[in-house]
């Protein structure tokens, strides 16, 4: 004998299956006798039978029992982010500077750097620069007065910076503007008249005077002069009224005019 079971009793066996697979599964989940118990109905038959249902039209649309519970199960949706997540934007503008903060507090010293290499030479600067002048320079001969004023030159020189002691002339030349000084040294003749100026440009700044005396002695004069550039201070005998001289031979030097720049005003 073989069982055949209804179409409707197939149908609803197949729902009572599938349902766990969509819904989710139930809390009290029966067995698979407990679903199709109340609705197959066996029976026997014979091969030779001819085939009819074996089920009734009451068996086959009978209800299903009331007893059977489906609990729904529990559905927790989720969003999968990365899928809604978009493509990165463009950069928006910089916005508004913000105020200074505090300096913070100060920094070990850092190791020294290695030694640079020798920067190139400047180049010359203009002749204001200079700062400096001195010239010193003596004489070898002796001299007399005549009937005027008469300029004392000099036939050796010991130092003259730049040049500017004239030995043509015997004159200094101011290269810049400040304060100067100035030493003149002499021997005086026995029994005759010493008298000597030292002059800034044509008026005698100071004068160096021994009166006549058996004994001829060294005489010396200084003075510090304000000159403006261009000036010039030479040394010059007074003109003849008595006799007027002074000392010097080929061998030693008694005559010496010195003068140097103490402070520049440019």
């Amino acid at each position: 004998t073989r069982v055949i079971m209804g179409t409707d009793s197939l149908g609803s066996l197949w729902a009572v299956l599938l349902l766990p697979l969509v819904f989710g599964v139930p809390t009290e989940e029966p067995t698979v006798q407990e679903s199709v118990a109340p609705h197959l109905t066996k029976g026997c038959q014979r091969c030779c039978d001819p085939e009819e249902p074996l089920f009734s039209a009451d068996a086959v649309h009978a209800p299903v029992s009331p007893s059977f519970r489906y609990v729904l199960p529990e559905v927790r949706p989720y969003i999968n982010m990365t899928i809604l997540k978009g493509d990165k934007g463009d950069r928006g503008p910089s916005g508004t500077l913000g105020k200074p903060g505090k300096d913070g507090p100060r920094g070990d010293r850092g190791s020294q750097g290695v030694k640079g290499d020798k920067g190139q030479a400047g180049s010359p600067g203009s002749p204001c620069q200079m700062h400096y002048s001195a010239f010193s320079v003596g004489r070898k001969t002796a001299i007399h007065s005549s009937e005027d004023f008469l300029p004392m030159l000099f036939d050796r020189v010991f130092v003259n910076t730049d040049g500017h002691f004239d030995m043509t002339t015997g004159r200094f030349e101011a290269p810049l503007r400040g304060l100067y000084f100035f030493s003149l040294n002499v021997h005086s003749w026995n029994y005759k008249e010493t008298y000597v100026h030292i002059v800034h440009n044509e008026q005698a700044a100071v004068i160096l005077y021994a009166q006549p005396s058996e004994r001829s002695i060294m005489q010396s004069q200084s003075v510090m002069l304000p000159l403006e550039p261009g000036d010039h201070v030479w040394v010059r005998l007074f003109k003849r009224e008595r006799e007027n001289a002074i000392y010097s031979d080929d061998v030693d030097t008694y005559i010496t005019f010195s003068g140097h720049l103490i402070k520049a005003e440019d």
